[in-house]
């Protein structure tokens, strides 16, 4: 088979990584990609919303299925154009995408079908959001209602703060018309978990749940990332918990999605909180998790490519899919500046010198003509380890990246420091 892998982060090459493993792959090409997966793949200068030169390249190419990483080309169509082509690709169609592009959607299925979600409502109107927020205790969580390359949240701990993030995504239009409408939801307290499942439209089968953390800084403090760092399996999700929610939550959703009339095929992605032992979403996501995927699919036994064929053809249900019982940590190295402005084109050194069992996924890197790796992005690598338990996994990475060195390099010290015995991270 000749595989195409869409999009250019740590997702992708962590995706490009695992489908090479399978013997039933000849070929495999990404666009655009980075310069991790020009060492398996065949990059193609392509941006992953040139949905139109995708497809001529594909055709070209002879690709016999496309795996999509990031939400914009879904959310614009491209199952759908490809779908027309006669290319098998896995992903959700741009109608059931809106489980992820729409967070008013998203709000409204939930409701709608007993999903277990937070209490809140929806606004198209700055002055009248401003005036809900008057009659509701803080904190706040404060949505864009559209894509905002995962930033588009804002947890507001007093009113000012609230009116601000309704302000600056309403008025100031900081994400664009992502902030025509925003939902605001009620703060909950608990533990955060992102479950990800495979499904076909009938069958849901979920992978190892993993935590990913959002804030740049240490400790949950600072501005919102794309996500600094992720581990799995944590410790207070059990396989009861993971089957509940499969159960309780995941099948409902994509039944739900069918009763709507929307059929969902691909990746469904529950951002949850685990409240006094109840589950309730907090966010549904269309696709592959970033970093989550660098730390579930290296505990993936079984051959990727066998399940995402099963899921294009609706068949997941005769496919058995087998986890590793091993721990994984993931910590992002970041350009300095990042989420704010920061430089690229800075030499990468150290890679080839980590320890051979260290996984290192390209995000923002380019190859030079010299064969020199330089920074390319705000995420620049997910350093990944994999381990017995949670310590020896922690501990492979943090050994390791001190080894990468590139100019402005920032990562934070503490991502799974809350699984190691006895300590606790800051809510």
């Amino acid at each position: 088979m000749k595989i195409l892998v869409v999009g250019s982060g740590g997702r992708e090459h962590t995706l490009v990584w695992k489908i090479a493993q399978s013997p039933r792959v000849a070929k495999v090409f990404a666009a655009p990609g980075n310069a991790g997966t020009a060492a398996t793949a065949e990059n193609l200068n392509l941006r992953p919303t040139d949905i139109e030169g995708l497809g001529k390249a594909a055709k070209e190419k002879g690709v016999d299925l496309v795996i999509v990483g990031p939400e914009a080309p879904l959310a614009s169509g491209i199952v759908d154009y490809f779908d027309r082509l006669g290319i098998p690709i896995f992903g959700p169609t741009q109608a059931a995408t809106q489980i992820e592009s729409s967070k008013v959607f998203a709000r409204n299925l939930m409701e709608k079908y007993g999903i277990p979600c937070p209490q809140g409502a929806v606004f198209s109107s700055y002055s009248e959001a401003r005036e809900y927020l008057r009659k509701q205790r803080p904190p706040f969580v404060i949505k864009a209602d559209g894509l905002a390359a995962g930033k588009g949240v804002v947890i507001a701990n007093s009113l000012a703060e609230a009116d601000k993030a309704v302000g600056d995504i309403m008025e100031a239009k900081i994400f664009g018309s992502a902030g025509d409408r925003v939902v605001i939801d009620e703060y909950l307290r608990g533990r955060e978990v992102s479950l990800i499942a495979f499904t076909d439209g009938r069958t849901v089968s979920a992978m190892v749940p993993a935590c990913d953390y959002k804030k740049i800084g240490d400790g949950d403090q600072g501005s919102n990332t794309g996500g600094m760092g992720s581990y799995s399996p944590p410790g207070f999700f059990s396989a009861e918990m993971t089957e509940k929610v499969a159960r309780d939550v995941l099948l409902p959703t994509v039944k739900a999605m069918a009763k709507e009339g929307l059929p969902y095929k691909g990746v469904l992605y529950a951002g949850l909180m685990i409240d006094d032992g109840e589950p309730v979403v907090l966010e549904f996501n269309a696709r592959f998790g970033d970093p989550e995927t660098q730390v579930v699919l290296p505990l993936l036994k079984s051959d990727l490519v066998d399940i995402l064929v099963a899921v294009v053809r609706g068949n997941l249900d005769r496919v058995k899919i087998e986890w590793g019982s091993e721990y994984c940590v993931g910590v992002v190295m970041s350009s300095g500046g990042y989420p704010g402005s920061y430089k690229t084109g800075f030499p990468i050194q150290g890679i080839d010198s980590v320890d051979k069992d260290v996984l290192v996924f390209h995000a923002g890197t380019k190859l030079g003509n010299d064969g020199t790796i330089y920074t390319d992005g705000g995420r620049v690598l997910t350093v990944v380890g994999v381990g017995r338990d949670m310590v020896e996994a922690r501990e492979k990475v943090y050994r390791n990246i001190p080894s990468i060195h590139f100019d402005g390099g920032y990562y934070r010290k503490d991502i799974a420091l809350r699984e190691m015995d006895g300590i606790e991270s800051k809510p």
